[in-house]
């Protein structure tokens, strides 16, 4: 019997080869994790575990070289112009938060506006609804048409000379929709306002390029894209890393500290106070080195399959909807039930072991405008998922709202 490339790709997840009955949809939440990723963090800890930078002593290099190594594979995974526009963080929130206490807190003056999207994660609202409090800047949101996608007519009508910032998700965690950056991004410009793009949901299935993408800040989170948790990534163009202050105050971010004053080192380290989480940066570059290795073309290819073959079989079951419905979607799924409560749903699928999402999906805003006060029951897919899986998903739900009826 031969090997599907498929069958060869999810024999590198332990999880999935210890719990074969398994049919896990809730990558949007979380991937998955490759042994390619366990087995570097297993080996640095078995190895080279020492604290970085500084060390006196060969462990201590020996962890220095693999941390800033792991900066250089960040960098190409997405293309930067170089390591130095790398910044580690615990996850994609902070990397929001960094840019916003950070660039914003020194940037932001009474009067500015920030333009949010009605798409966008409780992370990329949040800070700055803090930070606005704190400048004086006030936020508009940029509303949605009808399919779920930006309304770029009410986008342009909001961009002034007052717009500072475009906050923008490059796929909806809640709908898989995917705003045109490619439009987005200059007509920001065009009114001298800066771009972040949160790039947590589309980093493990899009290939990304931020040189051609042209914002100005680009986050992402390790544990949405086969890495370990507790780790993320902060891109912003060197020019403007070098002119934003520190946000977080202690070691490693300092060139030399007085009580009469302290000088701080140079973009990156300048963001990264204290002891980094250096066991998950090393895994996370094996996890992008593990991606990077697939051909990744073809898991795209795959994965719309799926989404497909999900709609498709979504269509054919009475009382049941997807959300959003506007093209080039992310392989993410969020349903709404007419006669049944998404909880109770999921708890039935979960009963046979087909795991999925409930709840507003930390995008509050986005459920307020579609008057959904239960949240939805959300289904993502990742390249380790299979035809077989989708159509037992789709048997059981049916099954399901059958009962619930």
């Amino acid at each position: 019997m031969t090997t599907s490339p498929l069958d060869s790709l999810r024999a590198q997840f332990p999880l999935l080869q210890a719990n074969p009955e398994l049919v896990y949809l809730d990558n949007a939440a979380t991937t998955q994790k490759p042994l390619a990723m366990l087995d570097a963090e297993r080996r640095f800890y078995e190895t080279m575990n020492a604290n970085v930078h500084r060390g006196g002593h060969r462990l201590g290099h020996a962890a220095t070289e693999a941390y800033e190594a792991a900066r250089i594979t960040v960098a190409r995974f997405i293309n930067a112009a170089s390591a130095g526009e790398i910044v580690f963080t615990r996850g994609a929130t902070e990397a929001i938060n960094l840019v916003a206490y950070s660039w914003g807190g020194s940037t932001l003056k009474p009067g500015d506006e920030i333009l949010l999207s009605t798409l966008e994660h409780h992370a990329n609202i949040v800070p700055w609804q803090l930070i606005a409090q704190t400048t004086g800047a006030v936020i508009r949101a940029i509303p949605l048409l009808d399919d779920g996608q930006i309304d770029m007519a009410a986008y342009q009508a909001l961009l002034s000379p007052r717009t500072r910032l475009v906050g923008i998700s490059q796929m909806s965690n809640a709908l898989g929709v995917c705003p045109p950056l490619a439009q987005i991004i200059p007509t920001a410009h065009a009114v001298g306002a800066s771009v972040l793009v949160d790039g947590a949901q589309a980093i493990a299935h899009q290939e990304i390029d931020v040189q051609a993408l042209g914002a100005d800040f680009y986050v992402f989170s390790g544990h949405k894209v086969f890495g370990p948790t507790g780790i993320g990534v902060l891109w912003a163009r060197a020019d403007i890393l070098e002119q934003m202050p520190p946000w977080q105050g202690g070691g490693e971010m300092i060139e030399r500290v007085s009580f009469a004053g302290t000088t701080f080192a140079p973009a990156p380290r300048r963001f990264e106070a204290g002891t980094p989480a250096f066991a998950q940066t090393i895994a996370l570059a094996a996890a992008l080195d593990w991606l990077r290795g697939q051909d990744r073309p073809a898991i795209a290819v795959h994965e719309s399959a799926l989404y497909r073959q999900l709609a498709a079989g979504i269509d054919q079951i009475n009382g049941v909807r997807i959300l959003g419905t506007a093209t080039g979607k992310g392989p993410i799924a969020s349903l709404v039930f007419s006669h049944a409560h998404p909880y109770d749903v999921a708890q039935f699928l979960d009963e046979r072991d087909i795991a999925v999402r409930v709840g507003n999906h930390c995008a509050g805003p986005l459920m307020q405008s579609l008057g959904l006060n239960n949240g939805t029951l959300r289904i993502s897919i990742a390249a380790y998922n299979t035809a077989a899986q989708i159509d037992l998903l789709l048997s059981t739900l049916n099954e399901t709202l059958e009962l619930l009826a």
